[in-house]
């Protein structure tokens, strides 16, 4: 460690050059210093090394055995310090690497279609690893580093050691059979609370947007079914006297589905925020930052207006 105090990078550097180029004016030109000035390191580096590094020999110079031992671990170093130094960079089409992604049903059929078909094209050596599980225990896995980014609705402000970012703003509809309703096509607040309920929720519990928005007028509806997934949900509206009440997102594609209809709630139901929640220490992973940035564009699509 004393020794390190002796030495600079810059005689590191010149060292190198002189080592490679074998001359020191051709050192000195790839240095972009004076031929002066690279003797004068020079002359610092043989009293440094106790070694005269150079020598002549037949017209030229020649490396002495020290010199000649220097040489590759001199690369190596210089060559890590740089790797330290400079910002890492990242190679989608060449890289390989396996991403840990937590989300609900509901985000995997938003999400992941349209992040698959991307990461085909332009990394396909990039593999995915999606799991589900309660939102709690979503961020507790990517604290723990079980998970790469978590996906879903949190709380607003998670913990400090946490980041996140609003994908974007939901907001909910409702699904019915077509044959169900009336001509109107929509239910009033009565009779959308005397209909039978699907719910679509990993727990029976009233803290969701829905109970929330019924808790503040005191009103309650009745749950008939309830369901871990949303995928089902749709088959089990047509034919039947059940409402539906998700994120109009989990019904793109149904209104052109004649057995079924989409409208608007009969009571006002607060949109929520889908979030991105990764660790502070993935913040400046540049896969990691690339990734994100992927799952934004992807999510910038926007969602098909229901039909009323």
């Amino acid at each position: 460690m004393n020794n390190l105090r002796r030495i600079d990078l810059n005689l590191l550097l010149t060292l190198h050059a002189l080592l490679l180029e074998k001359h020191v004016s051709r050192a000195a030109l790839r240095l972009h210093k004076s031929q002066p000035a690279v003797s004068h390191a020079l002359a610092h580096l043989r009293v440094l090394f106790d070694d005269p590094l150079l020598v002549r020999r037949a017209g030229g110079m020649e490396l002495t055995a020290r010199a000649s031992a220097l040489l590759q671990p001199l690369a190596d170093a210089l060559g890590q310090l740089g790797a330290l130094l400079d910002p890492p960079r990242f190679d989608a089409a060449h890289t390989q690497r396996t991403f840990r992604l937590g989300m609900s049903d509901y985000g995997a059929r938003l999400l992941l279609p349209g992040l698959v078909r991307r990461l085909r094209s332009v990394a396909p050596g990039v593999d995915l690893l999606v799991s589900q599980a309660s939102r709690e225990s979503m961020l507790a896995d990517v604290l723990d580093g079980e998970l790469d980014v978590a996906l879903g609705v949190f709380a607003e402000r998670p913990v400090h050691e946490l980041r996140q970012h609003s994908l974007f703003v939901e907001r909910f509809v409702c699904l019915a059979d077509a044959s169900s309703l009336p001509a109107s096509g929509i239910l009033d607040l009565p009779a959308w609370l005397a209909r039978p309920h699907v719910l679509v929720a990993m727990r029976a519990s009233h803290d969701n947007e829905i109970e929330r928005a019924l808790q503040r007028q005191g009103l309650e509806r009745r749950v008939t079914v309830l369901l871990p997934h949303w995928s089902l949900a749709p088959e089990l509206i047509a034919g039947t006297d059940l409402i539906l009440t998700v994120a109009r997102r989990s019904v793109a594609g149904l209104g052109d589905d004649a057995r079924l209809r989409i409208f608007e709630p009969p009571l006002a139901i607060d949109p929520f925020d889908f979030r991105m929640i990764w660790h502070a220490r993935r913040e400046r992973d540049p896969a990691h930052r690339w990734l994100r940035q992927l799952i934004g564009e992807v999510t910038e699509v926007p969602a098909p207006v229901p039909s009323s």
